[in-house]
């Protein structure tokens, strides 16, 4: 009789074993991956990182790919997050909308695209008419930039063909053919940089959280021999004050015109660890991880503070 007692008992635990759902995550635990552009792999490290140090068992594994590749990850639902510069096009949604998923894009910050150049080249300012030229073909040298001091063919240096830097610059321009553009991709931002600092007629192009972080030792480094280039949209402009970088406040008052938003796709279906960092980075403390960066955060961290007479 014993025998047989616990012979239905464990066929029930295995019925039950078998038949049960996995736990859910939730905000404060579980796994999760996370599909990011990388040129904002510093930002996302970052980010991840400081809320895995206030929920320790809140786990991401973060991937840094292409950004069309992480929004195809993200719909393929093996990303659950994606960090990207735009929002899902209509086809994209309607892949989410087929499998009743609602989605969320959430705009957590202002970056910039950098140009970075050789620190051996003194003409650190461009304008975007310059630029306009420089994409369309019509300048090639950088004897022909006004001011303009290096010899040879100006070389563009982007971290892959699919970058989202890349996507970016060539959308502003409007240009849809570069075969005779003077083009060099590398393999990643770092790439970029370790290019441009070993090559003088190089012009980089990454994303400025790489080097704008002043107290991350990496960041340092990184924009070691390197000059951040100042761009203008004046057609003639006239003194240094025309000319704007990709750091804070140009990018907060909207004076860098290289600039473009910062979004959090995502595919969550249930109050997840997902909705947890997104709720971090855009609403709580996150938002001074980004203006610790050098970004521009898209809701700032309100500080209360009580005066005592």
């Amino acid at each position: 009789m014993t025998s047989r007692f616990w012979v239905i008992a464990s066929l029930i635990f295995i019925i039950i074993g078998c038949t049960s759902k996995p736990a859910l995550d939730n905000p404060s635990q579980g796994e999760i991956v996370i599909a990011a552009d990388e040129s904002f792999q510093p930002l996302v490290f970052q980010l991840t990182q400081a809320y895995s140090g206030i929920y320790p068992n809140a786990h991401f594994k973060v991937v840094y790919k292409p950004e069309q590749e992480a929004i195809n990850m993200l719909l393929q639902d093996s990303a659950r997050l994606a960090f990207v510069t735009r929002k899902l096009k209509p086809t994209e949604q309607g892949v989410l909308n087929q499998r009743k998923i609602k989605g969320g894009a959430e705009k957590i910050a202002t970056d910039g695209v950098a140009l970075i150049v050789n620190k051996a080249n003194t003409d650190s300012l461009i304008t975007m008419s310059e630029l306009q030229r420089i994409f369309t073909g019509q300048v090639k040298g950088w004897s022909q930039l006004k001011d303009g001091n290096q010899a040879g063919p100006i070389t563009l240096v982007f971290d892959n063909n699919n970058s989202s830097n890349l996507a970016f610059v060539l959308n502003i321009f409007k240009v849809t053919e570069v075969k005779n553009l003077r083009i060099f991709t590398t393999r990643s931002n770092r790439e970029v940089i370790e290019f441009v600092r070993k090559n003088p007629s190089a012009l980089g192009f990454i994303g400025v959280n790489w080097i704008s972080d002043s107290d991350e030792p990496l960041s340092v480094e990184l924009a070691r021999e390197l000059r951040v280039m100042g761009v203008s949209e004046k057609q003639n402009p006239t003194k240094r004050d025309d000319y704007f970088q990709p750091f804070q406040e140009d990018l907060g008052m909207q004076r860098y015109p290289l600039r473009r938003p910062v979004y959090v796709l995502s595919r969550e279906t249930h109050p997840g660890l997902g909705g947890g960092l997104v709720n971090y980075v855009a609403r709580d403390a996150g938002s001074l991880i980004i203006r610790k960066l050098g970004l521009w955060p898209t809701v700032p961290y309100n500080r209360e503070v009580n005066l005592v007479k």
